[in-house]
């Protein structure tokens, strides 16, 4: 099945509208603290819980995975997103451009961070307009799954995902790549099947997303290129760079 190179190609039966467009923010802030060997603790978070989904008829497992800490040595900094609303932690070596396009009217976050080898790994907006429909199911799997209650938004608590739509006998959407991280607010799937991945979760005035669908050829997965896109996907989760990329997303929350 062939996949689409973009960061965030558009989805099948998925509609996502900016809400219309306007001037660009400011330049954005960020502090950068004394050199550490671990992230801040304001980007700690409990264990995240592992859920693999097996084919339809068998049962579900659920266990619990402990985070592996950063590279020795690792320096990590506090972003805070030009229009002064939200912030999270990342790796010193990576690079935010912000805004990272044309912003919508009203304003809003834009920002696109990339790995220092320019490779863009995740993508954070708001102030988007949203919708999908849902006319077919596929075979899922999520490889983890942790809430963010810092998040929250009138009782709605989203959380942090890694999870895949396909497998061999049954591929996920055609040309849309069927493996994402990020952060949503839609409840975990239940029985074999699933919607296609609609990563984007509420927070004002309207909603935002925090993630990327996973493309090999900016999550480079070494001594993986010849396998099929949702083993590389799976082996993706070792590496210290996912690593990385899940206590950044994680750690998003107000500024302030």
């Amino acid at each position: 099945m062939r996949r689409s190179g973009g960061l965030f190609p558009a989805m099948i039966l998925v509609s996502v509208v900016l809400a219309g467009c306007g001037p660009q923010a400011g330049p954005p802030t960020a502090t950068t603290p004394g050199a550490t060997d671990t992230a801040p603790a304001t980007s700690a978070a409990p264990s995240p819980s592992v859920t693999s989904t097996p084919p339809a008829g068998q049962a579900t497992t659920t266990a619990t995975a402990t985070a592996k800490p950063p590279a020795e040595g690792t320096v990590w900094m506090t972003f805070t997103t030009a229009d002064g609303q939200l912030a999270f932690d990342l790796p010193a070596e990576w690079s935010v451009r912000d805004p990272a396009g044309e912003l919508p009217e009203g304003g809003g976050a834009f920002a696109e961070v990339t790995n220092e080898a320019g490779k863009p790994l995740a993508t954070l907006r708001t102030n988007m307009a949203t919708g999908s429909t849902c006319t077919e199911k596929y075979p899922f799997s999520e490889f983890e799954t942790q809430e963010l209650p810092a998040l929250a938004q009138n009782g709605d608590v989203p959380r942090y995902v890694f999870e895949t739509r396909g497998d061999a006998t049954a591929p996920g959407p055609a040309d849309t790549p069927a493996a994402a991280y990020g952060i949503t607010t839609v409840e975990a799937p239940t029985g074999g099947s699933a919607c296609p991945i609609f990563h984007f979760f509420t927070w004002p005035p309207t909603a935002a997303m925090f993630g990327a669908f996973f493309n090999p050829e900016n999550n480079v997965t070494p001594g993986a290129e010849s396998l099929p896109y949702l083993e590389q996907a799976r082996k993706y989760m070792d590496t210290p760079e996912y690593q990385d990329i899940r206590r950044m997303i994680t750690s998003l929350r107000p500024a302030g």
